[in-house]
C-alpha cells in the first residue's frame, strides 16, 4: 500500500511540473503571437484583438475589434482551461473563426504564454 501512495504522489507531483508556468519563456512564446496581437498599455487592435485582460473576459468583447459572427456567438468565457484548448487548435473549438492559426499543441509553452498573458489586466498594466 505504501508503495502505491508513493507512485501516486510521484506522478502527482510529475504532472504539477509539467505545467509550472514561466512568464519569461510565454514573453517568447507570445513573440509568434506578436505579428497578430498586442499586449500592454499601448496595445492597439491589430489583425487580431488586444489581449489584455483576456482571462476573465467573454469572447467577442474587446472593443473596435471586427470579431467573426462565430466568435461573438461563442458563448466562451476566457479561463485558462478554455483557452488552452482554443490555442491548441482554435478553428475545431470555434469553427468559423477568423484567427488562423494551426495551433500551439506544447503543453508547457501554453503554460507559459498563459503564465505571460496574465500579467497584463484589462488596460494592459503588468500586475
Amino acid at each position: 500500500m505504501r508503495s502505491f501512495v508513493f507512485s501516486a504522489a510521484m506522478l502527482i507531483t510529475g504532472f504539477s511540473h509539467a505545467h509550472a508556468q514561466d512568464a519569461a519563456a510565454g514573453e517568447k512564446v507570445f513573440a509568434q503571437c506578436r505579428a497578430c496581437h498586442q499586449v500592454g498599455e499601448a496595445a492597439k487592435n491589430a489583425v487580431g484583438p488586444v489581449l489584455n485582460g483576456l482571462l476573465g473576459r467573454p469572447a467577442g468583447a474587446v472593443e473596435g475589434y471586427n470579431y467573426s459572427p462565430a466568435n461573438k456567438n461563442s458563448g466562451i468565457n476566457w479561463d485558462e482551461a478554455i483557452f488552452r484548448e482554443y490555442i491548441q487548435n482554435p478553428r475545431a473549438k470555434v469553427p468559423g473563426t477568423k484567427m488562423v492559426y494551426a495551433g500551439l499543441k506544447d503543453d508547457q509553452r501554453i503554460s507559459d504564454l498563459i503564465a505571460y498573458l496574465k500579467q497584463f489586466d484589462a488596460t494592459g498594466k503588468k500586475q
